[in-house]
């Protein structure tokens, strides 16, 4: 009987090795294709200059949201490009200029793919300063980079910084590091860089709680674990965020992706986040002193106002778009600290667990 489970965790463990080869060689061949590709496009680009022709790049447009009237037709898509931008030498200096930016952000992207090594933008940016002249340029570029060749950033070995913390009833490794937050459910661990070095995921948790945190808008690493723990664990995924514009639009990142990246929007929202609160109605609900609201400032109304009229809420999120038009019209906002004046366990002893099993998000 000892012999034959022995068995099974030997078979167990060459099927997990097998597997992780089979990533790994994937991986290779995916940055092997990529390679050639970008060879390619720079030998046509230097080929064209040498010729005395002016070379000519077509980027896909990507639109995840726009500002239609309910009921108006818009061409928004997650997957499908809504135009294409034509850069090209003879156009003007600014084409130019950004075509010469694209090349040597590409040159650097062809090194780290011929290394295997990886980088940050904050990394290429300090390679040309005096071209580049401010990081968002370069940010420009690595979008343009991975519309021109249908890819994300990971692919390109451009890595972001990690802001983003895991704690809870789960555990798994990232790479040969093992993340155990299930010995410490206490303890928060910084979120995985690359999911691609994720494995052996395990968790006894019943839902995912995303929760807004001082850093503001969520990064990718971020956005990408969550999206890799609700399809790999087949979990809910509740939202909590401050009951002001700026934390429905953090929410709203995380179920419909942003703008700057819709060409990769597919991949790295949730359509299927809850969120849980906390609304403008939690304040009369829960009873909350009056000391703890605060009124939406002008720039926070012209914020509302601004997400109010992109057409995934009329559309696909009705109900949220109910929840923060009422928000608006009371003209206040207060923080998920709010809620501590109940008392100090009163978020995670009472509301959390309440709302869930009473089914009260929307």
């Amino acid at each position: 009987m000892a012999g034959r489970e022995k068995r099974k965790r030997v078979a167990a463990a060459l099927d997990d090795d097998d597997d992780e080869h089979r990533r790994l060689r994937r991986k290779q061949e995916e940055a092997e294709n990529l390679l050639r590709r970008i060879r390619g496009l720079v030998r046509w680009v230097a080929g064209e200059v040498a010729a005395g022709r002016s070379p000519s790049v077509a980027l896909h447009r990507y639109q995840n949201y726009c500002a239609a009237p309910a009921g108006s037709p818009c061409a928004c898509s997650y997957d499908v490009p809504v135009g294409t931008y034509v850069l090209s030498l003879l156009h003007r200096d600014s084409h130019a200029s950004r075509l010469n930016v694209l090349l040597r952000v590409l040159l650097v992207v062809q090194q780290l793919l011929q290394q295997n090594k990886h980088c940050s933008k904050r990394d290429i940016y300090y390679m040309y300063p005096s071209i580049f002249q401010e990081q968002a340029v370069v940010d420009r570029a690595i979008n343009d980079i991975c519309i021109l060749f249908q890819c994300s950033r990971h692919n390109l070995n451009v890595v972001p910084v990690a802001n983003g913390l895991v704690m809870g009833w789960i555990r798994f490794l990232e790479g040969e590091k093992k993340v155990y937050c299930i010995m410490n459910v206490n303890a928060a661990f910084t979120i995985p860089v690359s999911i691609e070095a994720i494995k052996d995921v395990v968790s006894v948790a019943d839902y995912i709680l995303v929760v807004e945190k001082e850093t503001g808008y969520p990064d990718i690493p971020t956005r990408r674990f969550l999206r890799y723990l609700v399809e790999q664990l087949h979990l809910p995924a509740y939202c909590l965020v401050d009951a002001d514009p700026y934390g429905f639009d953090i929410l709203a990142t995380y179920k419909f992706g942003s703008l700057q990246l819709a060409y990769d929007a597919n991949f790295l929202r949730v359509p299927g986040i809850r969120w849980l609160g906390v609304f403008t109605s939690d304040f009369e609900d829960y009873c909350l002193p009056d000391c703890c609201l605060l009124d939406l400032s002008s720039e926070d109304r012209r914020k509302a106002e601004g997400i109010l009229s992109r057409c995934y809420l009329n559309s696909e999120a009705p109900q949220w778009r109910l929840e923060l038009a009422a928000m608006l019209q009371k003209g206040v906002k207060f923080e998920i600290e709010a809620l501590s004046a109940r008392s100090i366990s009163f978020l995670s002893e009472e509301y959390i667990p309440q709302k869930i099993k009473q089914g009260r998000y929307i």
